[in-house]
């Protein structure tokens, strides 16, 4: 049997399984659905509460050990939730791409939104970031981390969310990995 392909997904509090059991987080559900899928991968959990980009520059090099094969990246939402400057964002963000470049290694970039309280020019910026780096370093990109989760009434969100509206619960992160878990697929496949 084949070495199973080893993916650190770098992130946040939405890949750490903020107020989630331990099993019910994004990392421990995407691992069941490749595994159902008949991949043949090994997920680690990078994510760290409450992290930004910035953070996220600062562990990558340790996260980025010898036997990673690939990266998923998931970090800016605790930028915009702070209105750090989006050029701040993406100069981290293009800090991490480089270091994972630099190490051979292939990435997936999940894309955040900002909220539209700091104006359009702020939601542009920042929103149109993640493609733009995806497009200089040649990453993967899905666009938007909460695609499963957009087309749901706000009235009904609370089935899908935890009581801060920030957080998915299991329901949610089942949702998202549904989404999200193709684009893996894909990343994985690169590395084969």
């Amino acid at each position: 049997m084949a070495e199973p392909v080893v993916v650190a997904a770098l992130g946040d509090s939405l890949t750490h399984g903020y107020g989630l059991a331990m099993d019910d987080g994004f990392v421990p559900e995407m691992q069941r659905w490749l595994t159902s899928q008949g991949s043949e991968v090994r997920l680690i959990n990078a994510g760290v509460s409450g992290d930004t980009t910035q953070g996220g520059l600062a562990r990558v090099d340790w996260t980025l050990t010898p036997d990673v094969d690939a990266m998923i990246v998931t970090l800016g939402g605790n930028d915009a939730l702070r209105g750090i400057d989006p050029a701040v964002s993406r100069a981290n963000l293009a800090g991490i791409l480089e270091a994972a470049k630099a190490r051979e290694v292939a990435v997936l970039l999940i894309g955040m939104k900002a909220p539209l309280n700091y104006g359009d020019d702020y939601k542009v910026a920042f929103d149109g970031m993640y493609g733009a780096l995806s497009e200089e370093y040649e990453t993967l990109l899905a666009p938007d981390f909460f695609e499963g989760l957009r087309g749901i009434e706000a009235q009904d969100l609370g089935g899908v969310m935890q009581d801060d509206g920030l957080h998915p619960n299991p329901v949610g992160v089942d949702m998202v990995v549904e989404v999200l878990g193709p684009y893996v697929v894909k990343l994985v496949e690169t590395v084969k």
